[in-house]
């Protein structure tokens, strides 16, 4: 999840080779909605970790995570 644009995620994919497509949200209904960013915040997103499961119910909620090693890290948890 990004707060840039698709047009950007897209590049950033593209530039790392990336199989899958990039979430964007722009106007940040989804960061605040998940912790990833407070009211009046401008900037990136936080680096949070959640885990939904396939009801949309949040099984995990990490308020930082590294974003080189969460998805190893939560893929060997699941």
């Amino acid at each position: 999840m990004s707060f840039d644009s698709p047009a950007a995620n897209r590049k950033f994919a593209e530039k790392y080779d990336f199989n899958f497509p990039l979430l964007c949200d722009t106007d940040r209904t989804m960061g605040l909605a998940y912790g990833a960013t407070a009211e009046g915040e401008t900037g990136g997103a936080k680096r949070i970790g959640v885990v939904i499961d396939p009801a949309g119910r949040v099984k995990e909620w990490l308020p930082k995570v590294d974003a080189a090693s969460y998805p190893t890290d939560v893929l060997a948890r699941i």
